[in-house]
């Protein structure tokens, strides 16, 4: 039996930030992987997904510009893309992720875990070697989550896909159908019409429906102009082959036929074969944590990234490692524990400071809270709209740009508590929002923020001018 101060079982980009953290406080620490060291977001998710977005959205933006789009004779080619997407997640080789392992301190263990007991793990190797593994103060479970698939009749027999199969896919179906309004949903409709295919976008309620509502009604337009048919309001009721095709029946009586069809309604966490239930916790369940990522009800069981439902975000994910792994280490070491609201050993972005980019075409960008949200909270608010098309280097961006910013403003502080972008390269806006947000930079201080001229970013004098003056 192999014995580590701290044991994490997940390699994914979450897991590998606890582990390293751990090793840096001088804890010796092992890593159990099932499938590849970089984990989801490296071979199936984030990485992938952008890849394909990339080359249509490269192309679209130079036949927006006058000048260049002169030298715009061809489409994408989806082959190409395909290339570049493998050169990008390694050919799903994990060789150069063992090697940063290795040089991190970090041992590897490969194969599927159970918990057996209290800090005791079995993992069994693809071979079918079990190890049995101990932790002196740690375990954390930081294996992720995976597609939601409904319980629709036919549907499993139809062999879906899930984002993972979107993501690595050999070839483009000239047809495909896509179940689900979010951000996957979303992304992948923007992806595929670029890439050629007929996309069909079946969406439940409104398109992003957790947003802004003039984020969903923007991005519905831009994927209508790609060739995007979007039904909303429907729901599939039913599945089938027929031949090579799918066919789903919809709740309003439609049928659509695909070549493919993509499940995208929502994730389940990677819980449910870890042995969870000789510790007292039910076998597929999210798993429950306080601010510093510690299972309630437990003193050595930790569970970062989506495990914990908290902010199913890759970056989110890696901001609770860095938490939770200093954490582990002070508490090895009988150190304070830094838990007031912005302390180094506590997580507490989660709960409104989180920002996210969907690649859509355009892209959108938010962090902290909606309208809605804010109100819903029982925040006095003030909402400030702004065009961003008529700042000046919006008009050099592009010959048609569209787009629009919305900050939420709580008037009884008064500070930023939300900002949501849409356009063209507006993620590259969110990290100012996040640091006004998260600082709590008084308004009356952002006037000494001084945005740079001609750019998009000349939407925050726009805000404030739209809010007025201090006194």
């Amino acid at each position: 039996m192999s014995e580590y101060d701290v044991i994490v079982i997940g390699a994914g980009a979450v897991g590998e930030n606890v582990a390293d953290r751990a090793v840096q406080g001088g804890m010796t620490t092992a890593i159990v992987e099932a499938e590849l060291v970089g984990g989801e977001c490296s071979y199936w998710a984030c990485m992938p997904s952008k890849a394909l977005l990339r080359s249509a959205a490269a192309l679209r933006a130079a036949q927006d510009v006058d000048g260049a789009k002169q030298a715009v004779t061809g489409g994408v080619d989806a082959a190409a893309v395909l290339r570049r997407r493998d050169r990008i997640t390694n050919d799903r080789d994990d060789a150069s992720q063992v090697r940063w392992l290795d040089g991190a301190g970090i041992d590897l263990v490969r194969g599927h875990a159970e918990l057996t007991g209290a800090k005791r793990l079995r993992v069994t190797a693809p071979d079918g070697t079990v190890t049995e593994l101990t932790a002196r103060h740690a375990v954390v479970i930081a294996t992720g989550s995976a597609a939601l698939l409904p319980d629709i009749p036919g549907l499993r027999e139809i062999e879906p896909w899930t984002s993972r199969e979107a993501t690595t896919a050999k070839q483009v179906p000239a047809s495909l159908a896509i179940l689900g309004g979010g951000v996957v949903g979303a992304e992948m409709a923007t992806a595929y019409a670029g890439l050629g295919s007929r996309v069909t976008l079946i969406v439940r309620g409104a398109l992003l429906q957790q947003m802004e509502p003039f984020v969903g009604e923007m991005v519905s337009a831009s994927l209508e102009e790609l060739g995007v048919r979007i039904l909303a309001g429907a729901e599939v009721r039913g599945a089938r082959r027929v031949g090579e095709a799918a066919q789903l029946d919809l709740s309003n009586g439609e049928r659509v036929v695909a070549d493919e069809v993509l499940v995208a309604v929502g994730r389940t966490p990677r819980t449910g074969d870890l042995g969870l239930d000789r510790i007292g916790i039910e076998p597929g369940a999210w798993l429950d944590v306080d601010d510093t990522m510690l299972v309630r009800g437990f003193d050595w069981l930790y569970a970062v990234g989506d495990v914990n439902h908290r902010a199913l975000l890759t970056h989110q994910g890696k901001y609770q490692a860095r938490a939770a792994g200093d954490v582990i280490v002070a508490r090895a070491k009988g150190a304070p524990i830094h838990d007031e609201p912005w302390g180094a050993h506590v997580a507490t972005a989660d709960h409104e400071h989180v920002p996210q980019v969907t690649f859509t075409d355009p892209e959108v960008a938010s962090v902290g809270l909606t309208e809605a949200a804010a109100r819903a909270a029982g925040r006095r608010i003030r909402v400030l709209d702004y065009d961003l098309s008529s700042v000046a280097g919006a008009s050099t961006h592009s010959d048609h740009y569209e787009g629009s910013a919305r900050a939420i403003v709580d008037e009884d502080r008064g500070i930023l508590i939300g900002a949501t972008f849409v356009g063209p390269d507006v993620a590259e806006l969110l990290h100012s929002a996040t640091i006004a947000i998260v600082g709590e930079v008084p308004i009356d201080r952002l006037w000494h923020a001084v945005p740079s001229y001609p750019t998009v970013s000349e939407v925050w004098l726009r805000w404030l001018e739209a809010y007025g003056r201090p006194a």
